[in-house]
């Protein structure tokens, strides 16, 4: 019976991965050929967003490629819309994704590459200064620009920075702090009346539940394989 239970998830997984993958072909295509309004450039940030987020969840090294790709599509749609600060924010983002990538390919003295692993202690409090520090810089900037909500918007900012570094160590708590982030998203967005917006970060939550429980999951295999049983 229990064979049974973790097929049937391994399928609809599959399932879901194909439906999404011919959505994500139609809205380019719709946009390409300006069927819908949707600029091609910010449809490819938009698929590219979502295929990041899934890989990520997998721990595939593609999550990081495609991560700066699609912070190269949102430095071109950001520019276009002279949102000058969101722009500067993809580029420390695709920085972050490059040190990223570089962490998930090194190898260590016994030639392991990275694992899923828990935030030590100074990680936690280097990450909570630096995004306490940058919230308030940012917050107090937003408020001068009449920003609609200064601090959420900073504060999402700064967080999202932070969660870039911690899964760029594969810390497995790094997916608490993007659930935080879309769960201050969801509520932001929907005050705005930007439902389809608010749909999209209910999805990336989504995505990173699953995220949180596959990297606990690799956690606990390998600490049984590292330190196995002698009962």
């Amino acid at each position: 019976m229990s064979a049974v239970q973790s097929v049937a998830p391994a399928r609809l997984e599959r399932a879901l991965t194909v439906v999404a993958c011919v959505l994500a072909a139609l809205l380019l295509v719709a946009s390409w050929r300006h069927l819908v309004e949707t600029d091609i450039v910010e449809a490819l940030g938009f698929v590219t967003g979502g295929a990041c987020v899934w890989l990520g969840v997998k721990q595939n090294i593609w999550n990081w490629p495609i991560g700066i790709a699609n912070n190269a599509f949102y430095v071109v749609v950001f520019l276009q819309a002279r949102l000058f600060a969101d722009m500067s924010l993809q580029v420390a983002f695709a920085a972050i994704s490059f040190y990223g990538w570089y962490a998930w390919l090194r190898r260590n003295a016994r030639n392991e590459t990275l694992h899923v692993s828990r935030t030590p202690r100074l990680a936690w409090i280097v990450t909570g200064v630096a995004v306490a520090v940058l919230t308030a810089a940012l917050a107090f900037y937003l408020a001068r620009v009449n920003d609609a909500a200064p601090f959420l918007d900073a504060l999402t900012t700064t967080l999202s920075l932070g969660a870039q570094y911690l899964m760029a160590r594969k810390y497995l708590e790094c997916w608490w702090v993007w659930i935080a982030i879309d769960v201050i998203s969801i509520g932001l967005y929907a005050f705005k009346h930007l439902e389809l917006t608010a749909l999209l970060y209910a999805i990336y939550m989504a995505m990173c539940v699953v995220g949180l429980r596959d990297w606990k999951a690799s956690l606990v295999a390998r600490s049984t394989f590292v330190t196995p049983s002698h009962a």
